[in-house]
Parts: C-alpha cells; sequence; structure tokens
C-alpha cells in the first residue's frame, strides 16, 4: 500500500502522521533515479569509450573489410577454416586451386584426405585441416543438402567451425551481425584499449558486444585487424601515430626508454 505512514497506539486507534510539504522524497526513492533503465548505456562505463573507438576506426579505415579471397559463403567457410595459424595471404594462394579442383561442398566430401592433405599443406597442421574440411563438406551435403547455413548454432556443430569461423561466414558471406569476430589482433588490442580483461575469445566477443553498437559488429573486427596489423602492433605499437592515442589507456604497453643522446654516449665512452 502507498500512502501516508499511520501509527497504532494501544487503544488501537489509529492516527496519520503527515509528511511536511515540500520536503524531497527519502532514502529509497533518490536511490532508485540512479539505478539506470534496462538497456541504458549507463549500465557499461566503456559503452561511450566503445562507440568512439567504432567511430575513429570507421574514419580511419573506411574501406577495411575480409583480407580472404572467396567468390560465395562455401568458399569463405573452407577459406576461414584453413586461416587457423596461417596468414590469408597463404591461404588465398591455396584456396584458388583446391576450389577449381573441388568446386562444391559434394565434390569435396568425395575428395581423397591424402589429395586434399598435398593441397593445402602450406597452410600448417594440413592433416587436421583436410580432415575438417572434408568433414565439413559432408555434414553440409547430409544436413543442409551442401549450402551454407545461416545460423550460428548450425554452423558451429559443423566439423572445423568454431564461434569465430561461424562469425567471419555470417558477418562476411551473408552480412549478418549476429556477433563480433575474435582473432589474435581483435583480441590483443581489445585488451590494450581497456575494453575487455579477458583472453578466453568468448568472453573478449561478449565484452565487445556490450560495449559497440550492433551496426558496427561485422566492421569493427575488420578495421581492428588492419589497424593491429599496420599501427597497433604487438612488440612495438606505434603510439604517437595511432588516432587512439589520446583514448587508450594503453594496458600492457612498455614505455620505451629513450635514446641516448650521441653526448651522452661520448661522455659513456671517455668515462
Amino acid at each position: 500500500m502507498t500512502g501516508t505512514p499511520r501509527v497504532t497506539g494501544m487503544t488501537g486507534m489509529t492516527q496519520s502522521r503527515q509528511k511536511p510539504a515540500g520536503k524531497p522524497a527519502g532514502k529509497a526513492a533518490s536511490s532508485r533515479r540512479t539505478v539506470p533503465k534496462h538497456g541504458s548505456k549507463q549500465r557499461n562505463p566503456r559503452g561511450g569509450l566503445g562507440a568512439t573507438i567504432a567511430r575513429r576506426l570507421a574514419r580511419g579505415y573506411p574501406q577495411a573489410g575480409c583480407s580472404l579471397d572467396f567468390g560465395s559463403p562455401f568458399q569463405l567457410l573452407i577459406a576461414t577454416i584453413l586461416s587457423a595459424q596461417c596468414t590469408d595471404k597463404r591461404v588465398n594462394i591455396v584456396t584458388g586451386p583446391l576450389f577449381a579442383r573441388w568446386p562444391t561442398a559434394a565434390a569435396m566430401a568425395l575428395a581423397h584426405q591424402a589429395e586434399v592433405e598435398t593441397m593445402v599443406r602450406s597452410t600448417g597442421f594440413f592433416r587436421s585441416k583436410a580432415k575438417n574440411i572434408r568433414g565439413c563438406c559432408a555434414a553440409l551435403v547430409e544436413r543442409h543438402e551442401g549450402e551454407v547455413p545461416r545460423s550460428l548454432d548450425d554452423l558451429v556443430r559443423l566439423p572445423g567451425v568454431g564461434r569465430k569461423t561461424a562469425n567471419v561466414v555470417l558477418g562476411s558471406g551473408f552480412g549478418m551481425g549476429v556477433g563480433v569476430v575474435v582473432d589474435t589482433h581483435v583480441g590483443r588490442i581489445s585488451r590494450r584499449l581497456g575494453l575487455t580483461r579477458h583472453a578466453d575469445a568468448v568472453r573478449v566477443e561478449r565484452d565487445l558486444m556490450a560495449v559497440l553498437p550492433p551496426t558496427q559488429w561485422i566492421a569493427f573486427s575488420h578495421r581492428l585487424i588492419g589497424h593491429g596489423r599496420t599501427v597497433c602492433t604487438a612488440r612495438r605499437p606505434r603510439c604517437a601515430e595511432c588516432l587512439l592515442a589520446d583514448i587508450c589507456p594503453r594496458v600492457g604497453v612498455k614505455p620505451v626508454p629513450p635514446k641516448p643522446s650521441p653526448r651522452g654516449m661520448r661522455r659513456l665512452k671517455t668515462d
């Protein structure tokens, strides 16, 4: 019930105790005003930082996109599986002849293991990769009539496919922003920027989804990967050239010691 509090005496009669008019509500009422509404940006103080980073990266890398060559979601799926622990440049060299030899999931599912291994050997871990892409193609034929599904749950059930690969296919292959692709660059730079403290890719993705506008989920990863390759490198980040330098907390970045002056070097030699 709401209204004025009532005091009951020993006789059982009740009295109303009126509050003075014009005084502010009590502590409980004021505390309710400080609680952000559901879905409000106040719920995550990093939300503003995430949106700012996304805007700046969009200005700095407007043409960033998937660096794997593909002509269909199927080709992108196979190329992404092969890209594990391998450069995209090397994968692009391999996938041309690979898709010319086996252009469809049905054809690749019937390929011999040894022949596929030979084709993908230069990408590393070639035995497991050959097994995975053959198994993935067989599952596509058996479960999806040879077509790549448009569902994250269906994709991660395919052999050799995890959340990263599924997000790449959905985002770059179908234009569906279901999640954020987290590779080595994205995880490393997100921690450096203070957007996450986790090393696990799934937790990093969850943190990024909480602070980034959903419209940026696809492009953000491509832009951050480009930034990581050109400016925010792992060992010696070029902070002086970084478009995020004024808002980056540089988590884990060791300060670069200043170079000794030539005059100081001469004194060292003469001492």
